[in-house]
């Protein structure tokens, strides 16, 4: 036996702790005999789990809120809120590669119980009047933790699921986390009202030890599961993989910035209307359900032309906002509020459908359709398109801190947000003009190449 086959089959062999040797998802005889029951079930614990990493991650935007008694000042407030968003965007690159090397029921496991960290620490820091400002943003880093759960969530469950399957079961997955923000927004102004500010911590605490135990008892290893962070690194040489990740800091990072920075913009600039930051959590419900329309969208009119008009509604909405701020308006501001994170839902899901049909289109340009070659330069394409989305949702999330300080450096420096949402309307021009020049441009396409015939 030579050393590659000894190598293959130590992999493909069973191993101790719920691991799977024999996977054939693409086998349509072994999916619907087998497959399909495993499948489901494994996305099952996982939703569960990364739904939690959401509203621990996200958990700070309602905190915030409520820590008057600490005499913070608005911009300290939004670098608590900020700083999650920043640690869990950094967390996505090594959290993609983790299910692979470990294992994705163990990593569930482990993931889901270092909720605990952030769950436990914002009790303990909310029930002192004496913890110190920088003792907070330590504590809520910790909740980056849980930014770094969709990473390896999403890539465990690619590798459960056919190739076509993995579209609806990554869609599912994928909204089943976004809906964290809303769950979180919509139940802690609710349990802080009736617990106390600690219990925003403490009440995670069994769920989390249930989604661990879940993960735990329900999921699977697979051994044919494999991840190259050396496919990473020549994603992130690629000029494709730059323009997606500014894309995606417009769209992704957009929702989670625009969803997290809601209810402390409600108490900040309108304060006579405090109380309802108690709404808040009706922005990132309405992003994350509206999500699959982009995608649903993009499979009809191209994944380009829908983020391409969705970046003029985007910008479009934060004039509206500005409007709204600008004439203390707040119904106007919650209307304009609600399609600007509606439209940030809808280019999540048309950027996140643009990726693989960019990189098949990069892959298979001048390759003669039905031969070999094609054949494999799809392949090539699939495993591009795989690791540029890991990357790609790394950088993406950056948006979500950025936005946040840009709020408090505002706030800070001019008393409103104008200023910080005449750069997030500029930004939105940008994006609108790469989206054009890149994937849909004609003019010129000689001189400077463009994607516009492969309609991506």
């Amino acid at each position: 036996m030579t050393a590659t086959q000894a190598a293959r089959t130590a992999r493909d062999e069973p191993r101790k702790g719920r691991w799977i040797g024999d996977w054939r998802p693409d086998d349509p005889v072994f999916w619907e005999s087998t497959g399909k029951k495993v499948a489901r079930r494994n996305l099952v614990f996982s939703i569960l789990a990364e739904h939690l990493g959401f509203t621990l991650w996200t958990v700070w935007s309602i905190v915030a809120v409520k820590l008057g008694a600490f005499k913070f000042s608005t911009d300290q407030l939004f670098w608590i809120v900020s700083l999650p968003n920043l640690v869990g965007s950094a967390l996505r690159i090594p959290y993609t590669f983790a299910p692979a090397k470990f294992g994705g029921r163990n990593w569930t496991v482990v993931s889901a119980t270092l909720l605990l960290v952030p769950a436990v620490l914002l009790a303990v820091a909310v029930n002192d009047p004496g913890t110190p400002y920088w003792a907070f943003l330590l504590i809520a880093a910790t909740a980056g933790l849980g930014g770094g759960n969709f990473a390896s969530s999403m890539a465990n469950i690619t590798y459960f699921y056919p190739q076509n399957r993995q579209g609806a079961a990554l869609g599912l997955n994928a909204a089943g986390g976004n809906i964290g923000v809303s769950s979180v927004q919509l139940l802690m102004p609710l349990v802080i009202a009736g617990f106390g500010l600690a219990a925003a911590g403490l009440f995670w605490v069994p769920f989390v030890l249930a989604a661990a135990v879940g993960a735990y008892f329900c999921m699977d290893n697979l051994t044919s599961a494999k991840a190259e962070p050396r496919e990473m690194v020549k994603a992130a040489g690629r000029a494709q993989t730059w323009i997606m990740s500014v894309l995606y800091i417009g769209t992704f990072g957009s929702f989670i910035g625009y969803s997290t920075a809601f209810p402390l913009l409600i108490k900040s600039q309108f304060a006579e209307h405090a109380s309802l930051t108690s709404l808040a959590f009706l922005g990132p419900l309405v992003g994350s359900l509206i999500r699959p329309v982009g995608g649903w969208l993009s499979d009809r009119l191209g994944g380009a032309s829908v983020t391409f008009w969705n970046f003029a509604a985007m910008f479009a909405a934060v004039l509206l906002v500005w409007q709204a701020m600008s004439a203390h308006n707040f119904a106007l501001f919650f209307a304009a509020f609600m399609l600007l994170i509606g439209t940030a839902g809808v280019g999540n899901g048309s950027t996140y459908r643009m990726i693989p049909a960019i990189f098949r289109a990069k892959a298979v340009a001048g390759v003669e359709p039905g031969t070999p070659a094609y054949e494999e330069a799809l392949a090539t394409g699939k495993r591009d398109a795989s690791a540029a989305i890991g990357f790609i949702s790394a950088v993406g999330a950056f948006g979500g801190f950025f936005i946040n300080r840009g709020f408090g450096s505002s706030i800070s420096a001019t008393g409103g947000a104008g200023a910080a949402l005449a750069a997030f309307a500029a930004f939105y021009a940008i994006c609108f003009a790469l989206t054009w020049f890149c994937y849909m441009r004609t003019l010129g396409a000689k001189s400077a190449p463009s994607l516009a015939a492969a309609r991506v």
